[in-house]
């Protein structure tokens, strides 16, 4: 049988490159694909290759000719990066100390992006279009496990770890949709050695791209492990709740999915999870290290404090070093601690959170105390809003939802959510409206309303409730004061069709495109198998939120 060995090789160094630190590797001396995989063992550890870009860690090579990646929820290059750094959630840089690049990505300018080439990785030019190819190694590995002989391995195991490697192809091919629109990907194990099926690099229709999204999740949402050895991995009940989120971004243009995204929230609502309601500020203690893992995460990245971020350790989180000034100070002008006291200084705010948007925040609402709009500086200074702008380090307001609570910098403990049941709720409640295309049921505004008195506000008034026009307008608002910077935020807005109005609103800037363009060199290599490869891609209605952000004063 002719086999790449690349997951071979993997598997052998890697396998379980930890969501934290301990997922057992396993060495195989010399592999061959008469004895690997073979086992139970074996065929499970084939398929935590597919981890690998989910763990949190710098970079990752899932084979050797992919050169290194960065993970999909590393804030250098990730999610956060795509979707929240794009988004009205973030100021424009006005100075920065970072360079050009990095400063367009804050503008949602994508112009840049066509000009990213596949050998660079580099944090202000971070290129996810090779990640395309790594689709073709899941699906190998998909058709591996099918083929799996019941002499070793039983039905039922083969069911889950077969569901487990497909919701991560899933969400894979999700980000990447996402990020780009439909992208060429080989979903079909027997096209994997299939020249002509792999030098078909064209976009699929929009529809098709759902689908193959919808059927690996809704394949996991039935048969994924209900629950899991080792903390970090992927669970049923986290592959229903990616279904939700695909069902409710894409059933506007396919029928039922709405209904779907319902079913997935009933079949979620068993008291298994609830809103985390500890502590004096509840929001802010929920994503404390101490606090990991707690009744309302559904899954998470789980992070591990004595990471250094090296491939083959455990995941860490970063985030406080690229969100935090360079040059706050430990203690303030009277010898008190600031919330930087653990650290100190971190490395110039890759990530803010903009002024405009922090308005939206009442004055009750506890979740703006994660956002600090005030520092003293190591130069002896209190900078606040009246610097904004006029200061090289001081872009927007500090979002510290992950703060450094130990001295290993730039390495931090603290999980990095990945499913929380207030998205549940508010997904019900959107999920609602849009399928009966009225104002909201009684229980899609309870669901909104629990979320809001977590974060310490009353009921949502009337005026919100008497539409289904007014209620979603207010969901999409109370989704970016609760989701903000959980990689959320730009596929929200896409799905709302205000991309380019709250940009424009909040952020002051237009977006180039609703999606970024793929790579010329991606183009022109197609081109070359004589297929034509759309660069850019956009929804219906973008034309229309494009014209009505040129409105706007």
């Amino acid at each position: 049988m002719k086999k790449i060995l690349y997951v071979f090789s993997l598997a052998a160094m890697l396998l379980c490159s930890s969501c934290e630190k301990n997922f057992d590797p396993r060495i195989y001396g010399v592999l061959t694909s008469q004895n690997f995989p073979v086992s139970e063992n074996d065929f499970e550890s084939l398929m935590m290759s597919c981890y690998v870009p989910f763990v949190n860690t710098w970079t990752y090579s899932l084979y050797s000719s992919s050169g290194n990646l960065h993970p999909w929820y590393i804030p250098a290059g990730g999610v956060l990066k795509f979707f929240d750094a794009t988004s009205d959630l973030e100021a424009p840089w006005i100075n920065g100390v970072w360079n050009n690049d990095q400063r367009q990505i804050s503008e949602a300018n994508y112009s840049m992006c066509v000009y990213y080439t596949r050998g660079t990785l580099s944090d202000d030019r971070p290129n996810s279009y090779p990640k395309t190819r790594e689709v073709t190694r899941f699906t190998d590995v998909i058709g591996a496990i099918e083929k799996a002989p019941a002499t070793e391995i039983s039905e039922e195991r083969k069911m889950e770890i077969l569901a487990e490697a497909r919701l991560l192809r899933g969400l894979h091919m999700y980000n990447l949709f996402h990020i780009y629109g439909p992208v060429p990907v080989i979903v079909r194990p027997e096209d994997v050695e299939n020249a002509e099926a792999l030098r078909n690099a064209v976009r699929p229709s929009l529809d098709e791209m759902s689908e193959w999204i919808y059927d690996d999740f809704e394949f996991a949402s039935r048969y994924a492990p209900e629950n899991q050895p080792e903390k970090g991995r992927f669970t049923r009940d986290f592959a229903k709740v990616c279904l939700m989120r695909h069902c409710l971004n894409e059933g506007c243009h396919k029928e039922g999915w709405y209904a779907k995204a319902i079913e997935m929230y009933n079949e979620l609502d068993t008291g298994r999870y609830r809103l985390f309601v500890q502590g004096e500020n509840p929001y802010r203690e929920m994503f404390r290290e101490a606090n990991d893992f707690n009744c309302e995460i559904i899954a998470a990245i789980s992070c591990d404090p004595s990471s250094t971020g090296n491939s083959k350790e455990g995941s860490m989180n970063p985030f406080a070093m690229l969100a935090t000034p360079n040059n706050c100070a430990k203690k303030d002008d009277l010898g008190n601690p600031t919330p930087f006291a653990t650290v100190g200084p971190g490395w110039g705010m890759t990530f803010n959170f903009s002024p405009e948007f922090y308005k939206e925040f009442t004055s009750e609402d506890l979740r703006k105390e994660c956002v600090i709009t005030r520092y003293y500086t190591t130069s002896g200074e209190w900078w606040g809003p009246e610097q904004i702008g006029s200061k090289t380090e001081w872009d927007g307001y500090v979002p510290y939802k992950y703060p450094a609570e130990t001295s290993t910098a730039p390495c931090f403990g603290n999980d990095f959510p990945l499913a929380r049941w207030a998205d549940v709720l508010l997904m019900f409640a959107e999920a609602d409206v849009r399928k009966s295309g009225a104002a909201p049921s009684r229980e899609a505004v309870e669901a909104v309303n629990a979320v809001r008195a977590r974060a310490g506000l009353g009921d949502l008034p009337s005026s919100c409730t008497v539409s289904a026009e007014a209620f979603l307008d207010e969901l999409l608002v109370e989704r970016g004061r609760e989701l903000w910077f959980e990689g959320m935020r730009k596929i929200d807005l896409v799905r709302f069709n205000r991309y380019a109005c709250n940009c424009r609103k909040y952020k002051g800037k237009i977006p180039t495109h609703q999606y970024v363009p793929i790579p010329n060199y991606a183009v022109d290599e197609a081109a070359e198998y004589g297929k034509e490869l759309q660069q850019t891609f956009s929804r219906e209605g973008w034309e229309s939120d494009l014209a009505s952000a040129q409105d706007i004063k």
